[in-house]
């Protein structure tokens, strides 16, 4: 068999795993706020910066169209955030944390202390030069 076919061999599967393994690590730590991994990114994208065009967290969170009207939709039935037209541009959908939303950041904030509790064996450098080369390789697939 070729090496360049072994799935050892692959970097795309260590991310694909990796993502997984994410994942799997966020959802006990996001129970308490009734939300799922893609759902916890689009709720930080808005504590960012709250009112935001649906094409501006679009840009923000580099999810997919078709995954974000999803995501959106969930929130709003869950009462974290409203959809609503522009009042300038009709053509225009902005997004809005509703007071629930706002209050979610709170318990939101220990979140990511915990993940980090998770990064046992990781020095901060490596992490700081984990982030590097990984927005290095995405760099690579942006058009």
């Amino acid at each position: 068999m070729s090496e360049a076919l072994k799935l050892e061999n692959q970097l795309c599967h260590r991310f694909y795993t990796l993502s997984n393994a994410f994942t799997r690590a966020y959802r006990p730590l996001l129970a308490a706020l009734d939300i799922t991994y893609p759902q916890y990114v689009v709720m930080m994208a808005l504590w960012e910066q709250d009112d935001v065009t649906i094409a501006g967290l679009l840009n923000k969170t580099l999810i997919d169209g078709g995954a974000m009207s999803l995501i959106l939709k969930k929130l709003e039935q869950k009462g974290l955030l409203t959809v609503k037209q522009d009042e300038k541009d009709k053509r225009v959908k902005k997004v809005l944390l509703t007071e629930a939303g706002r209050a979610a950041k709170t318990t939101a904030e220990a979140v990511p202390a915990q993940m980090l509790c998770k990064f046992q064996g990781m020095t901060a450098d490596e992490a700081r030069q984990l982030v590097t080369l990984i927005d290095k390789l995405q760099g690579c697939f942006q058009s």
